[in-house]
């Protein structure tokens, strides 16, 4: 059994499963007038929409806090306030799965206080560290969280960990000009205007990517100096990549992560051959697995725990060899 318990620590931290529940939380903070608030709900009602209607995200897996919620009721879930969001995150933690996957969009303005990044929400803002804490909570989910507020880069050094994909809409806590990255990581989802490998999927790399060229577009059309540099970090060491190179830097695990089919999905690397093997293999066991579990009560206690020692010292072996070709880092 001390066998099985190292295994099962070590598949924490494997490549995620290819299936899994998701649960979407959207955050929009503060917007200090009424044309700024109206800007913010549009972005996130349309990325909710989305999620909905398009890549099928049951409702009730949905939490969308806003500053007011009078603005309309029957979308916003509750006040954007820190205890708020510190409890649905925790509720949520409390209630997933390992494997499960946790897609959290923040909208707003940010700010550089106390040598801290915020995030400006009605009553005490959010520190990055804030965040840190309640995302402690997720020792066995796949995080994502996208920070599209100003002032936000520090959000990577102190969030990034193992299994988690952290974006910034810009690279220091410095760059606290407002952006405009969230209109087009939203766009990116809503029209379909991201998907570069023609799969009709659009994966959270490919919305990275998208938003990060369309900022710069729109600067030089409008013959501004750049003021926000998005920044992606997905392989846990703190440090974020302006232009991911999944096989050098980051970008490995936000290639594989979709919106899809009411989960986020970690798909096949289908330009290695290889690895699509592998994930093949990695399905077969999984899908081994859970027949394994639903067998369980009819089975002898002793052959029950040998089969499924076998099975997951497989299923490590091989989620192992996928972080391994795809450049990830093993926790230490």
């Amino acid at each position: 059994m001390r066998m099985l318990g190292c295994v099962l620590l070590a598949l924490l931290f494997a490549a995620p499963s290819l299936r899994a529940q998701t649960d979407v939380v959207i955050v929009s903070g503060l917007g200090g007038d009424q044309a700024h608030r109206d800007k913010f709900h549009q972005w996130a009602v349309s990325f909710i929409d989305a999620v909905q209607q398009k890549f099928d995200v049951p409702k009730e897996r949905i939490v969308y806090l806003a500053e007011r919620q009078a603005t309309d009721p029957d979308r916003i879930d509750g006040k954007s306030t820190k205890e708020n969001v510190e409890r649905v995150l925790t509720d949520i933690a409390l209630e997933a799965e390992p494997g499960d996957v946790v897609f959290i969009l923040l909208i707003g303005h940010g700010s550089y206080q106390g040598e801290e990044s915020r995030l400006s929400l009605p009553g005490p803002d959010m520190s990055a560290r804030d965040f840190g804490v309640v995302l402690h909570g997720f020792t066995a989910q796949q995080v994502t969280l996208v920070n599209t507020a100003s002032a936000s880069g520090d959000f990577i050094k102190d969030l990034s960990g193992p299994n988690r994909t952290i974006i910034t809409a810009t690279k220091s806590p410095f760059e606290r000009n407002e952006t405009i990255f969230c209109q087009y990581f939203v766009e990116a989802f809503v029209q379909d205007v991201a998907d570069v490998d023609k799969d009709e999927r659009i994966s959270v790399l490919e919305a990275f990517e998208y938003a990060r060229q369309e900022v710069a577009r729109y600067y030089e059309e409008e013959g501004r100096l750049l003021t926000e540099h998005a920044m992606l970090d997905d392989n846990g060491d703190g440090v974020g990549s302006a232009e991911p190179d999944p096989s050098e830097t980051d970008g490995a695990m936000a290639r594989r992560l979709f919106i899809a089919g009411g989960e986020v999905v970690a798909a096949a690397d289908t330009s290695d051959p290889k690895l699509t093997a592998l994930y093949e293999e990695q399905r077969g066991l999984q899908q081994t697995l859970a027949g394994l579990r639903t067998r369980k009560e009819e089975m002898d206690p002793a052959a029950y725990e040998l089969e499924l020692e076998r099975l997951l010292l497989e299923l490590a072996r091989v989620s192992q060899t996928i972080r391994e070709l795809e450049g990830g880092k093993v926790p230490r």
